[in-house]
Parts: C-alpha cells; sequence; structure tokens
C-alpha cells in the first residue's frame, strides 16, 4: 500500500488524499439522531454508525438529513465506565455531507452519560 504525506499533511493512500486531518474508526453502533436548530423542521430517527473519530461522524439515517443543520447525536457506547456502567456519548455538529441514508456530522462538541437501567434494559 502506498502511504505517503503530502505538504499540507494529508496522507496519501493509493494515489488518493484524505483530507480528514484525524483518524476514523470502523465503529458500528446504534445511532439516534436529532436536527437540532429547526423550528418548523421535526427531524429525527435512527440508524448505525459506520465510522468514528475525534471531528466527525458517519452513520445511517432514515432519510436524507439537510446539509449545513446542526444536529445531535447519540450512540451506546461499547465500553463501559469502570466495567461496570454503561455509557452514551452525545455530541452536537453540523452536517457536512450527505448522501442518500447516509450523513457525515462535524463534532463540535460531545459528552458521555451514563445510560440509565431502562436504557440499559432495552440494549440487551
Amino acid at each position: 500500500m502506498n502511504l505517503s504525506t503530502d505538504s499540507n499533511s494529508a496522507a496519501i493512500i493509493g494515489g488518493l488524499s484524505d483530507r480528514r486531518g484525524r483518524s476514523r474508526f470502523p465503529v458500528q453502533q446504534d445511532v439516534r439522531y436529532r436536527v437540532v436548530q429547526a423550528r418548523s423542521l421535526k427531524v429525527s430517527g435512527s440508524g448505525t454508525t459506520l465510522n468514528m473519530g475525534s471531528g466527525g461522524i458517519l452513520f445511517t439515517t432514515e432519510e436524507k438529513l439537510p446539509l449545513g443543520r446542526m444536529v445531535e447525536v447519540s450512540v451506546n457506547w461499547p465500553a463501559r465506565l469502570d466495567g461496570v456502567c454503561a455509557l452514551q456519548f452525545v455530541a452536537t455538529g453540523r452536517v457536512v455531507r450527505t448522501d442518500g441514508h447516509r450523513a457525515a456530522v462535524r463534532i463540535e462538541r460531545y459528552e458521555f452519560k451514563t445510560r440509565s437501567t431502562a436504557n440499559l434494559a432495552a440494549a440487551v
């Protein structure tokens, strides 16, 4: 495999440039999403993450999400706090790419929350 960097520090893989400055990981978990800052537009749904990184998340959607809108995504995190407590990754960011039933969101802020026992029972 051809892997090098150009002067802008973008990885060159197989002759193609990957413009992301951060790595993505192939994490597949359930995701729930909702468009925020939309008074008349009530868009929400569920899907599956395709990949995640510190700068963004790519996931499947039930319908095409509006480009440029702020979205909140919630992902059931695969690791547990202290090996016991279930976690949820909650992020807010802008839709930067949409392709039919997939959307890419650039993460602007995020937090980890503990999941309630009701959510935990539904996830088992």
